[in-house]
């Protein structure tokens, strides 16, 4: 399956990308770069709700810079990966653990195979939230997680009890396919920068943009009821006093203090829990840190390189 290129965001070299389907039936695009000569190690990249491989070119530039291979996936729902409903912008998962299948079946039929070991991953907003799952749940594929502003909670009183079981009766009614409660049909992404949440970069915020504008198929709206639902359902799990303790894998997470779409406090609580992790919170970056200006990008890729091994150009 090809992927989208314009001139201001250029497919990066030697790619391999197509598809692959998981035991449940849903179709996943996927793209790989290999390693520059002579350099080991894969990090893999997991988007956030609402993103594509497309908008991570620049990131895989940077990888690829630092010596190492990278492979991604769309995340069922999104992207070029499949739909399951009729609306293909409705944001949609049944639940959270559908997006470990995801994982594990692109672990299994393209990392180990065809990306050269250690494996890293690389994990943003949503994509954060399912790999702190996947580390719970004890699978060790990773060497070493670096999640960028991580969905362990949402801000203020988003997720506090009225809302989640006012989400929970509108999902037992029948109302789990249509859009959250003030939700609708506009794409993610393309409206106006001026007082957008994720970037105070217009030069990436339009880049972005334009990505959708040159093929709206990549985007997806506001989320569903279901998926919102399955979503608060992760993050209370989270809550649990235990839950952060019981992670053994080695993780960085970048908190960004000007985040009004995941909650900041809630990254740094669960890190000080964390026995084998750590945190650092980017003053003035907002949620999207590698879309962000590059004084705030340098402080996440200064903290990246100190905390992954295999980058000796960058150390």
């Amino acid at each position: 399956m090809t992927l989208v290129s314009i001139p201001a965001n250029p497919v990066p070299e030697d790619v391999v990308s197509g598809t692959i389907k998981t035991p449940d039936g849903a179709e996943l695009r996927f793209a790989r770069w290999a390693p520059p000569a002579g350099r080991k190690g894969t990090v893999c990249v997991f988007t956030g709700r609402g993103e594509t491989i497309e908008k991570y070119f620049e990131t895989v530039r940077d990888l690829r810079d630092r010596g190492f291979a990278v492979a991604m996936i769309d995340w069922r729902g999104q992207g070029h990966s499949s739909r399951r409903l009729r609306d293909p912008r409705k944001g949609y998962v049944r639940r959270f653990s559908d997006y470990e299948i995801d994982v594990e079946t692109f672990v299994q039929q393209v990392v180990l195979p065809d990306c050269p070991p250690p494996f890293f991953a690389l994990a943003h907003s949503m994509g954060g939230a399912v790999m702190l799952r996947i580390a719970y749940a004890g699978k060790r594929w990773f060497d070493r997680m670096v999640l960028s502003a991580p969905m362990i909670d949402l801000p203020g009183r988003r997720t506090s009890f009225l809302p989640t079981a006012l989400l929970r009766l509108l999902r037992l009614t029948g109302q789990g396919g249509r859009y959250i409660p003030g939700g609708n049909g506009q794409l993610v992404g393309l409206s106006s920068f001026v007082n957008n949440p994720v970037t105070s970069d217009p030069v990436r915020y339009a880049r972005n943009a334009a990505i959708l504008a040159e093929d709206p198929t990549l985007g997806i709206a506001a989320p569903t009821i279901a998926w919102a639902d399955a979503a608060f359902s992760a993050m209370h799990t989270f809550r649990a006093t235990h839950y952060p303790s019981l992670i053994r894998q080695p993780i960085l997470m970048l908190a960004a203090s000007n985040d009004s779409v995941v909650s900041t406090p809630a990254i740094e609580e669960f890190a000080y829990h964390l026995r084998a992790g750590s945190h650092l919170v980017i003053a003035g970056s907002k949620h999207e840190i590698l879309q962000e200006q590059d004084r705030y990008r340098s402080q996440f890729w200064a903290a990246f390189d100190a905390f992954v091994p295999g980058t000796p150009l960058f150390g």
